[in-house]
C-alpha cells in the first residue's frame, strides 16, 4: 500500500498500538501528539488519511478538522471517548468521514481506514456523468457542482449523494438505501450521516430554484423532487 496515515493522539500507548497494526497492514503511520503539528503535517506529509483524536493539546480535534477542511478533502476519521450522538453529528458536520468511539479494537480501526480510503477514490468514468436542472449542474466526472452558473464547493460524498438523488428524480430513498448505494455496504456509520449531508446540501441550494428541491419524506427518507412548470 505504502499510503501514509496520520495518527494524531496524545495517548502514547494508543499511538504505538495503531503504529504496529498499520505497519502490519502495509501503511506508513506518521505519529503526532498535538493539534497544531497535525494541521502542519497535512500540508507537508500529504497523508492518505488522518486518524484524529478529539482531545488534543494546543488545538482540539474539532478545531483541527475545521482547519483541514478549509483547504483539503483528505479523509478524516475522528476518534473520541465521547460516544454521544451530539459529538458524532458534530464531527460529521465539521467534515469528518467517520467517527470511532474509544475504547476500540485496532483491527476495527484498520478496517474502517480501508473502507474510507476505498470510498474516497473517485470512480473512473468512461462517459461524462452529469445531471442538470434549472440553475443546477452536478458533474461527477470532474466532481463539480455549479449553482446559478457558479462553481460551488462540495466534498465528494456530498456531491455523490446529490448526484444519486438527482439522477433518480421523484424517487424516494430510505436512509439505509442511500448508505448502501452512495457510501457502500461496508460503511460503518449510521443513518444520521445521510441527514448531516442533506443538511449541508440544503444550505448550498436553498432558494436556488422553485422547479426542484431536496425534499424530506417523513418517516421514510429523501427525494429530489422536480415540479412541472
Amino acid at each position: 500500500m505504502n499510503e501514509k496515515i496520520l495518527v494524531v493522539d496524545d495517548d502514547v500507548n494508543i499511538c504505538e498500538l495503531l503504529r504496529l497494526y498499520l505497519t502490519k497492514e502495509g501503511f506508513i503511520p506518521v505519529i503526532l501528539n498535538d493539534g497544531i503539528a497535525a494541521v502542519e503535517a497535512v500540508e507537508v506529509q500529504k497523508p492518505a488519511l488522518v486518524l484524529l483524536d478529539v482531545m488534543l493539546p494546543k488545538l482540539d480535534g474539532w478545531q483541527v478538522c475545521r482547519k483541514i477542511r478549509q483547504n483539503s478533502d483528505i479523509p478524516i476519521i475522528m476518534i473520541s471517548a465521547k460516544g454521544e450522538t451530539f459529538d458524532k453529528i458534530l464531527g460529521l458536520e465539521l467534515g469528518a468521514d467517520d467517527y470511532i468511539v474509544k475504547p476500540f479494537e485496532a483491527k476495527e480501526v484498520v478496517a474502517r481506514i480501508k473502507a474510507v480510503l476505498r470510498r474516497s477514490v473517485a470512480p473512473v468514468a468512461e462517459q461524462p456523468k452529469e445531471v442538470s436542472y434549472d440553475k443546477l449542474s452536478i458533474n461527477i466526472t470532474n466532481y463539480e457542482l455549479r449553482v446559478n452558473g457558479e462553481s460551488v464547493y462540495a466534498p465528494p460524498k456530498e456531491l455523490e449523494l446529490l448526484f444519486h438523488l438527482a439522477s433518480n428524480p421523484n424517487r424516494v430513498f430510505t436512509r439505509d438505501q442511500l448508505l448502501d448505494e452512495v457510501w457502500g455496504f461496508d460503511y460503518y456509520g449510521d443513518s444520521r450521516t445521510v441527514d448531516v449531508h442533506i443538511k449541508r446540501l440544503r444550505e448550498k441550494l436553498e432558494g436556488v430554484s422553485d422547479r426542484w428541491e431536496l425534499k424530506t419524506v417523513w418517516s421514510v427518507g429523501y427525494k429530489f423532487e422536480t415540479k412541472d412548470m
